[in-house]
């Protein structure tokens, strides 16, 4: 990292209309700006099968978006609205709670209503989440009573579109509270474009935390604490992963979550190969990071400011990705999680 890198430099002006508020249509009807080291070219990203060479390696965070908003009340009728987080196993889970006062350990939190009421009872506090105890699975609760977590600045309340839309095609493994938004993008038929032209497709689970929309409140970049999050790579995930890099093939992860997961798998590792198997991760990547496992990435835009910007400046060049936004900006692309894509080329 580079020490002397402050928060500004990773600001820029955004006109609020270009804030996609809601999917397009066809999920693969966004724009994709392609970012090389020498130009700038506007393309759609049904383009992307003809940017993939056959033989690459491309990475997808399998992770599923949970109903992670949950609305309720205290005994003493105040109302309460909880973010689920993390979920530690059937019927426990930490989330952010909000409301007048924070409750205590072993009060009662009533969410849903009627016959549909379920308790939660606090078994205590890590940071800032609380430790939440249901008197029941938790998984099939949020189904039947949750609300997709959009981020802040989605504007509306979530509705039957973004149940399907705010969750990629290949969605499997239940966990996230924010989409893998870069994988939004793919449908079904441009998979199986991919696979036909001998592109080979590697599934990782990380699951995204509500972290990731945290804003940065130190000045110096150096500073900032990062989130942590769980992530899974299978034997058979990192073998394939390490196989391409044998042989020269691209690695191309999908969204910055990938790219987190095979980075810190990677740094595990004094010879830079990808270690299978599950742990926590909290990287954070700056300008000045070595990567070894990625070599292009596919992305959205994202935020001023904020930690995701840094990844991508890192991964593409702080000028170069300067450049990107501006032009994005200035073409009216459309911004954040419904927005448009990028696909990145690693500055060398």
């Amino acid at each position: 990292m580079h020490d002397d890198l402050v928060l500004s430099d990773f600001d820029f002006p955004l006109p609020p209309e270009l804030i996609a508020q809601h999917p397009l249509p066809d999920r693969a009807a966004s724009r994709l700006l392609h970012v090389e080291p020498q130009q700038l070219s506007d393309r759609s990203f049904a383009d992307i099968v003809a940017l993939i060479a056959p033989g690459s390696v491309l990475v997808f965070n399998d992770t599923r978006v949970i109903k992670a908003r949950l609305l309720g009340r205290k005994p003493s009728g105040g109302r309460v609205e909880a973010l689920i987080e993390r979920i530690l196993d059937a019927r426990r889970a930490w989330a952010r709670v909000r409301t007048g006062h924070k409750p205590k350990p072993g009060s009662e939190v009533f969410f849903g209503g009627g016959d549909r009421t379920a308790v939660a009872t606090v078994r205590g506090r890590h940071d800032d989440f609380f430790d939440l105890e249901f008197d029941q699975d938790l998984l099939p609760l949020l189904d039947r009573i949750g609300q997709v977590p959009l981020p802040p600045y989605i504007t509306h309340a979530a509705q039957a579109e973004d149940e399907s839309r705010y969750q990629t095609v290949y969605a499997k493994h239940p966990g996230a509270v924010a989409a893998p938004t870069a994988g939004l993008h793919f449908t079904d038929d441009l998979l199986a474009r991919l696979d036909a032209q001998g592109v080979q497709r590697v599934h990782v689970t990380l699951h995204v935390g509500a972290g990731t929309f945290q804003p940065v409140r130190v000045d110096r970049v150096r500073d900032h604490v990062m989130h942590s999050e769980w992530y899974r790579i299978t034997e058979q995930a990192a073998a394939a992963i390490n196989a391409a890099r044998d042989a020269g093939r691209p690695v191309i992860a999908v969204g910055t979550t990938s790219l987190r997961a095979l980075e810190s798998a990677a740094a595990e590792s004094a010879d830079g190969r990808v270690q299978g198997g599950s742990r926590d991760t909290a990287l954070f990547i700056t300008p000045g990071f070595r990567f070894r496992a990625v070599d292009r990435l596919i992305t959205n835009f994202h935020l001023p400011k904020s930690t995701l910007l840094m990844l991508v400046s890192a991964f593409a060049g702080l000028d170069r990705i300067r450049s990107a936004y501006a032009h994005a900006v200035a073409q009216r692309y459309r911004f954040f999680s419904y927005g448009d894509a990028m696909l990145l080329e690693r500055a060398r």
